[in-house]
């Protein structure tokens, strides 16, 4: 029996998930007295629950999706847009110290105490509030594209129209399984038509029984309302079972899909050689190693950015918890990754040019490979990912809210007002990303984009802990700057005519063809290219012109191939101020424009705080002294001996001269100790084994 696509089985499973999750929500919040319970859980998680929280706040199902999707779409190299953040996962070792000893609340506290100015938290918190539309809409995005895979219509029950759409994707799919050569006039012409139509989206694989908008209002309440009960602690208690779930979802499709691809050997049989090499080629990919490098460097600068870093690390008993805690939730995520990356290569595999939207590769394959009761499963994995991330992002944005907005302009209220309006504010977070959703389609389209966002504020944070000549002027400047680049500007001339339309910023690359030896697959095979899977062949393949400073270029009337052209998708404005320099990057390959933009994003902000901090005024130094003085200073047993400590160093900065690896400097660098060895030299060792683990599963078998 089935309703709108589902089995009744997979229904049942859905119900009883929520109803556990609601009522964890209701019985976590009996436990909330006031605003340090609601947005830390009071202090006192544990190793255990830090590690799930950690795990699920950083893994989303959308990061499943994405490098799903990616590997579908370019291969093994795809797979850079989210494992890159392997490279930057020793470095939490470090941030999370930093966060515990800082013993703040929010992100925006740091700004206010380190700057001593409550305009730049404050500032930081309405852009994190704006961002989080952004970052929740990726949830609802990816829940409801899994959704809608599996939830597809028949063809007896589309529309005339619908079935047109369909049929043309099907025609270009069959004209691009032919090469440049093998196509007539009249098929060249008719593939540039239908390949405009599918860049504008306007072709389709598929429709769906689910409509969006439905689904992500009832999905969005909610998640809403067992956080707005619950806080934090709800947070992390489900944490702990959507962990489970996450993980039983990242495995459940590969034994299954890999049987039907006939194993290792069949699968290798079916996808190009040149699909599983770690660094894609700068001819064939997106992603050649200097992209991946330089996606690496504005990663970095972004990671301690995130808002929830700052509550996940003090919500810790201790700095130790909330180290291990963050590293092995992450290595956890960075494991599940390697059988993300073989999901796509077996949707590659299976279904490659069948879907439209490479976004919806994940659930396609589900709908494909489960059983009834199973498939409910997988979508509980996929909701539990994203709640475990949505929960605790919307509790950090409502600390942000009460402590760096609200508070500061309605001092002294009761802490069940504070309460209220928290609750109120994660209700208004969690609906708003719902706008997010609809409005961007793409899920690469929204990685980079959270990619360059944080690191607006990045580069401060890492700067403000490190080096005592950072000023509150240069900080306030650069902000304003790189928000203009990299948030404004971008959105801002998508939606004006005269950008999109100016010839200036509708220059492409060089269109050029590309000829490849790989294995032969099934399909050349039986298309008369090979004898048998295995012989050596040679391809050809064109790669189309790419939009420099849009992201798509294409014709007004795609029907029409002397139509005007008109830019599409985000506007490149890092590349624009880049260009200003004389660069031309007409010859420049995708994967070179995108590490070129990525360069830009990490190191600008530096340049700008560099350059403004040593013409502006300086903090005071007795200030100085107390906030570095408490990163030096670890956290003791009791809240009473805490806070003696932190006093006794402010009050005595040079007892911790030894300390510092540059003592007679404005740098404030940690003398490592033998922990801080262990920790970050033991992360390196995990990353190898995790690059020897992904090398082996790529490898021929």
């Amino acid at each position: 029996m089935e309703f709108l696509g589902l089995h009744v089985l997979d229904i049942l499973v859905l119900l009883i998930y929520l109803v556990v999750i609601l009522w964890i929500g209701k019985k976590a919040g009996e436990a909330n007295d006031d605003t340090e319970d609601f947005f830390l859980a009071g202090r006192s998680l544990g190793k255990f629950y830090q590690f799930f929280l950690n795990f699920g706040t950083s893994t989303n199902a959308d990061q499943a999706v994405a490098v799903t999707r990616e590997t579908y779409r370019q291969g093994v190299g795809g797979m850079w847009i989210q494992f890159l953040v392997l490279f930057v996962t020793p470095f939490y070792w470090i941030t999370s110290l930093l966060f515990r000893r800082s013993r703040l609340t929010t992100l925006g506290d740091y700004f206010t105490e380190r700057f001593q100015s409550k305009f730049v938290g404050g500032s930081f918190a309405v852009f994190t509030l704006i961002m989080t539309f952004v970052g929740g809409g990726i949830g609802y995005m990816v829940a409801g594209k899994t959704m809608m895979a599996i939830t597809p219509k028949s063809e007896a029950v589309l529309t005339v129209e619908e079935r047109a759409v369909v049929a043309e994707f099907k025609e270009l799919q069959e004209l691009e399984a032919l090469s440049v050569n093998e196509r007539s006039t009249e098929q060249e012409a008719r593939f540039q038509t239908l390949n405009q139509k599918r860049l504008r989206g306007e072709l389709k694989s598929f429709y769906s029984y689910t409509d969006p908008v439905t689904f992500y209002i009832i999905y969005g309440l909610i998640v809403a309302v067992y956080t707005m009960m619950g806080g934090f602690r709800a947070a992390a208690i489900t944490d702990a079972i959507q962990g489970v779930l996450i993980i039983v979802f990242s495995f459940i499709l590969i034994p299954l899909g890999l049987s039907k691809l006939g194993g290792f050997e069949g699968l290798h049989a079916s996808v190009p050689a040149f699909k599983f090499e770690l660094f894609g080629s700068v001819t064939l990919s997106d992603y050649g190693w200097f992209t991946v490098f330089a996606m690496f460097c504005s990663q970095l600068v972004a990671i301690v950015a995130v808002a929830t870093m700052m509550q996940t690390a003090g919500s810790a008993t201790n700095e130790n918890s909330a180290r291990f805690g963050i590293i092995g939730g992450m290595f956890l995520k960075r494991f599940l990754m390697l059988f993300w990356i073989l999901a796509g290569l077996i949707a590659l595999g299976l279904y490659q040019g069948e879907i439209h939207d490479p976004d919806l590769a994940w659930g396609y394959m589900s709908a494909d490979l489960l059983l009834p009761g199973a498939l409910g499963l997988m979508l509980v994995g996929i909701l539990a990912a994203n709640m475990s991330s949505l929960d605790a992002m919307s509790v950090s944005n409502s600390a942000l809210f009460i402590r760096n907005l609200y508070q500061p302009i309605f001092p002294d209220k009761s802490e069940r007002h504070y309460l209220i309006v928290s609750r109120v504010v994660i209700a208004v977070s969690l609906l708003g990303g719902i706008g997010a959703a609809l409005y961007i389609d793409n899920l690469l389209e929204i990685f980079k984009y959270l990619i360059s966002i944080p690191a607006i504020f990045g580069a401060a944070i890492w700067l403000g802990y490190t080096w005592r000549r950072l000023t509150k002027m240069a900080v306030a400047i650069e902000v304003m700057v790189c928000f203009l680049l990299f948030a404004i500007i971008p959105n801002l001339f998508v939606s004006l005519d005269w950008a999109r339309k100016n010839p200036d910023f509708l220059v492409q690359t060089e269109a050029y063809s590309a000829v490849y030896k790989t294995p032969a697959t099934h399909d050349d095979v039986e298309a008369g290219r090979a004898a048998k899977v295995g012989d050596t062949v040679e391809k050809e393949v064109r790669i189309e012109p790419k939009g420099i400073f849009f992201e798509r270029v294409v014709r007004q009337n795609p029907e029409d191939p002397n139509s005007p052209l008109i830019g599409m998708g985000r506007f490149e404005a890092e590349i624009w101020v880049l260009s200003w320099f004389g660069i031309d990057f007409t010859g420049f390959k995708k994967s070179q424009l995108v590490a070129a933009r990525f360069f830009f994003v990490a190191f600008f902000p530096f340049f700008l705080l560099f350059v403004l901090s040593w013409i502006t005024r300086p903090a005071d130094k007795a200030h100085l002294d107390y906030f570095y003085g408490k990163i030096y200073t670890p956290i003791r047993a009791t809240e009473e001996e805490d806070k003696q400590a932190v006093a006794y160093t402010a009050e005595n900065p040079d007892s911790i001269r030894d300390k510092k690896l540059f003592p007679n400097s404005n740098w404030e660098f940690a003398k490592p100790d033998r922990m801080d060895w262990i920790g970050f030299g033991g992360s390196w060792a995990v990353v190898g084994t995790i690059i020897l683990l992904l090398w082996l599963m790529v490898s021929a078998p």
